[in-house]
């Protein structure tokens, strides 16, 4: 009976090879793409035809021939992808992905020049809403309103004497508010700074102007919602925000703020199509300290699906509402050097106490001084706790000494940086703080050349998500319409190639993910983009125009452009 048995054991065997061309079914692929453009960001092998994925994993890079082998036409999904740009998934290593998902909701105002079109929309919404209703949004630029000048509360009581209105400068650090707002706050003339903040006040009447600068925002008071209430507005904006991530072709993100249990809810939902790297406040509360721990043990198993560890802090404001913090005051405004949120030696105690107990930390700078302070911060926890491969980071990093850039490499510090604050802020970054001080600005290069660790992101919802803006100002550092010459300071321009490489491999080791994404590696997951256009070779005015054709996370296609692929679109 037993020599039946095994028979008939592999007498089976037998079939099911047959079945698939002679092949192990171990040995095949679920999918391969093929005849692509592949820019694979593995430095041992950077260009190549094909790729074979099977579950979530690369199996192989390579030839058409190479990859051919782990094909059967009963089991492997083919895609021909006709000589497009294949490239890592994009990860996005600075992104307020919950607030770029609100901001589909509420009253947008990116790229708005007219006093009249920021009225219209306001109106718009209140028609919608009715009466009564709170309306936020904003992401207007002073910069481009007539005359450069800051908007005020009469511009929105005009058209909403009787719904609250908060809309946010685009570096979403200053609020502009109606009269309302200000009544329902208690916010008067009378009403002192608060620490790190600013209440605009007319210089004549003193009376607040509805502008609300960095910790001033705290002082709006606003409707208490249910925890309920909360979590649901949150998770609507999130999946709205998987949507704009899909179609970016963004398939891992460094998420800086939010409620990231909802990730957890829409992984066990199997709604969640992006990798998150979640982080948390920086305290030196050791219970909470202790909770975090927990946080990190509850998220390391999950299929590389979320993962927790980033602490983040604030030394400063932002460049564009004259809140970042500098040695010298602004061209602009000699009465202010910023607004720092503590002293070196705050800093100082927050950044060792937090690096002692193992965690990764990114400081907020954006001045100057702001930048010094961070470095000399974890400079000091380096010296009081011992070197490790901490990757701690700077967010921004925007503005620096020339002195300053070999500390990031001298001290690992990794600069996580987004490209199209460039190419926002140049348009007034000149008037603010004066052309010397430009040189250090945004200084990739440099960065580069003294060995620093860079990652790139967009600071969703400041900047838009889609990546490939990102890339035209990285290789462009020209504004978003084109322009003659060179580029701002365009000794700070990149290669095409080490600007996707920071926005995919850079980023994944700006999280301690290297070893298994931001690269099209045999072993790594399948995260993967295909696009319209091959960036290497098209000239700079066309980079804007590339669109994703399919976005792949973990062998999944999540997003096509082309119609039948059985994907979300």
């Amino acid at each position: 009976m037993k020599r039946i048995k095994y028979f008939f054991i592999f007498a089976a065997f037998c079939f099911q090879i047959t079945n698939c061309g002679g092949k192990m079914p171990s040995e095949l692929a679920d999918m391969v793409l093929i005849n692509g453009n592949i820019a694979t960001m593995d430095r041992s092998n950077s260009r190549a035809e094909a790729v074979a994925i099977k579950g979530d994993i690369i199996m192989d890079v390579g030839s058409n021939r190479q990859i051919d082998r782990y094909v059967d036409t009963d089991v492997t999904k083919i895609i021909d992808l006709e000589e497009r740009l294949v490239v890592p998934g994009f990860i996005d290593a600075h992104v307020h992905f919950e607030g770029g998902g609100s901001s589909l909701m509420e009253v947008r105002l990116n790229s708005v020049t007219e006093l009249e079109e920021i009225q219209r929309r306001v109106k718009e919404k209140v028609d919608e809403v009715g009466e009564g209703v709170w309306i936020d949004g904003g992401r207007w630029d002073h910069e481009i309103l007539p005359g450069g000048k800051w908007p005020t509360k009469e511009l929105i009581d005009a058209v909403a004497p009787k719904n609250p209105v908060v809309l946010s400068r685009v570096d979403g650090h200053s609020s502009l508010v109606n009269s309302l707002v200000l009544k329902i706050s208690g916010i008067t003339k009378d009403t002192q700074d608060p620490h790190a903040g600013k209440i605009v006040k007319d210089p004549i009447t003193g009376e607040p102007t509805g502008i609300l600068k960095e910790t001033a925002r705290r002082l709006i008071k606003r409707p208490r919602l249910s925890k309920e209430e909360r979590y649901n507005n949150e998770k609507k904006a999130i999946k709205l925000a998987l949507q704009e991530a899909a179609r970016f072709g963004v398939t891992s993100l460094h998420n800086l703020t939010g409620n990231f249990e909802i990730f957890q809810e829409l992984l066990n939902e199997g709604e969640l199509t992006v990798r998150i790297y979640a982080c948390a406040s920086i305290t030196k509360n050791s219970e909470t300290l202790t909770i975090y721990k927990q946080w990190q043990k509850r998220f390391s198993n999950n299929n590389h699906m979320i993962k927790f560890g980033l602490l983040k802090g604030f030394i400063d404001g932002t460049l564009g509402s004259g809140t970042a913090s500098f040695f010298k005051p602004y061209n602009d405004d000699p009465t202010t050097t910023g607004l720092p949120t503590m002293t070196q030696n705050e800093l100082n105690d927050l950044v060792a106490f937090a690096d002692k107990e193992g965690f990764q930390i990114g400081i907020h700078a954006i001045g100057s001084k702001g930048n010094n302070m961070v470095l000399n911060a974890y400079e000091e926890a380096l010296r009081i706790n011992g070197r490790r491969d901490s990757r701690h980071r700077i967010e921004h990093a925007q503005v620096l000494v020339p002195e300053d850039i070999p500390r990031f490499a001298e001290l690992g510090v990794v600069a996580s940086m987004q490209p199209t604050h460039c190419i926002t802020d140049k348009r007034f970054a000149e008037k603010r703080i004066g052309k010397d001080r430009c040189k250090g600005a945004y200084a990739w290069k440099s960065l580069l050349n003294a060995n620093a660790k860079i990652a790139f992101g967009t600071d969703w919802p400041v900047e838009p998500l889609n990546p490939v803006e990102g890339l035209y100002a990285a290789v462009t550092r020209k504004d978003r319409k084109g322009e003659p010459g060179d580029g701002w300071f365009p000794e700070e321009k990149i290669s095409m190639e080490k600007a996707i490489e920071l926005y995919t491999l850079e980023s994944a080791c700006a999280s301690f993910e290297e070893n298994i994404k931001g690269s099209i590696e045999k072993g790594k997951l399948a995260d993967i983009v295909v696009l319209s256009q091959d960036l290497f070779e098209i000239p700079e005015d066309k980079i804007m125009d590339t669109k994703v054709v399919y976005t792949i996370i973990g062998g999944k296609i999540i997003y096509s452009s082309i119609a039948g692929s059985g994907s979300k679109k």
